[in-house]
C-alpha cells in the first residue's frame, strides 16, 4: 500500500441486510473493500448472486466467492436435510441454539477472510455479526470476535513479523436490526437485491416464516420501512 492510498479491508458478503450494511458502513469510512462469499453447500444458494448484486452495486474494489462444502459435515438445518424451522415466535428467537447454526461457521469465514487480508496486506476484516437480533449462535458474541482476534495475531506470518495488528470490524453487532435498516437506508442502500431466507423457493421467493424471515420482517416494521424483497404466497 503506498501512501495516500485508502486501507484495504476484507468484508465478509453474504448478500444479506447485516453484511451489506456493514460492507457500506466501511466504505463510507474510507476503506477499500474487498468482498468475500463463502459458498459452503448452504441450502439458500441465492444468497451467492445476491452477494455478486451487492458487490458490484456497492462498487467494492474486487469480490470473490470461495466454495467449500460444509455439507460432508451436515450437522445443521443450512447444510443437510433437517428441516428449517418456521412460524417461531418472535421472543423464542435467540433463545437457546438453534438446528440453523452451521458448526464453527464464522471461525471457519474469518479464516479464510484473514488469509486474504495477509495477502492483501491488510490488517482489518469486516463482518455484519449482531449479538442483539440475531438466531442465537454462538459465533456472533463480542467475546467470540475479540477471543479469534487475539488468536489471529498469533497465526500468521505478518502477525508473528509485527507487520499486521488484525482489527475486526463489527460496526453492527450493538444495534437492532431496524437501527441496522436505517443505517443502510442513510447511507443510501438499496436493500431489494439482499436475500435473507432461509428456505427460499427456486425463483428466489422468501417464505416468510423461518426466523432469518421474522427477524428481516420486525426490522423492516421497526423501522417504518416497506421490505422490498418478494414472499412467496
Amino acid at each position: 500500500m503506498t501512501p495516500g492510498e485508502p486501507r484495504p479491508a476484507v468484508a465478509l458478503l453474504s448478500g444479506g441486510i447485516d453484511s451489506t450494511t456493514a460492507a457500506a458502513i466501511a466504505l463510507a469510512e474510507g476503506f477499500a473493500v474487498h468482498g468475500l462469499t463463502i459458498d459452503y453447500g448452504q441450502r439458500h444458494r441465492v444468497e451467492i448472486e445476491a452477494a455478486r448484486v451487492v458487490a458490484r452495486t456497492l462498487g467494492l474494489r474486487d469480490h470473490v466467492v470461495v466454495t467449500i462444502d460444509l455439507r460432508a459435515f451436515g450437522g445443521s438445518a443450512l447444510t443437510s436435510e433437517i428441516e428449517v424451522p418456521t412460524h417461531r415466535p418472535e421472543a423464542s428467537i435467540g433463545q437457546g441454539i438453534p438446528v440453523t447454526y452451521v458448526p464453527a461457521r464464522n471461525t471457519i469465514f474469518l479464516s479464510f477472510a484473514l488469509a486474504w487480508a495477509e495477502v492483501l496486506g491488510a490488517s482489518d476484516i469486516v463482518i455484519g455479526v449482531n449479538a442483539l437480533d440475531y438466531s442465537g449462535y454462538p459465533d456472533c458474541r463480542p467475546e467470540y470476535i475479540e477471543a479469534y482476534r487475539r488468536m489471529a495475531d498469533l497465526a500468521t506470518k505478518a502477525g508473528v513479523e509485527g507487520r499486521q495488528r488484525l482489527a475486526i470490524h463489527t460496526p453492527l453487532i450493538r444495534m437492532t436490526k431496524a437501527e441496522i435498516i436505517r443505517r443502510g437506508l442513510a447511507l443510501g442502500l438499496d436493500y431489494a437485491p439482499t436475500v435473507s431466507c432461509y428456505d427460499p423457493s427456486p425463483d428466489g421467493a422468501a417464505c416468510g416464516a423461518c426466523d432469518a424471515c421474522v427477524l428481516r420482517l420486525k426490522g423492516f416494521r421497526e423501522a417504518g420501512v416497506p421490505d422490498p424483497i418478494r414472499y412467496r404466497g
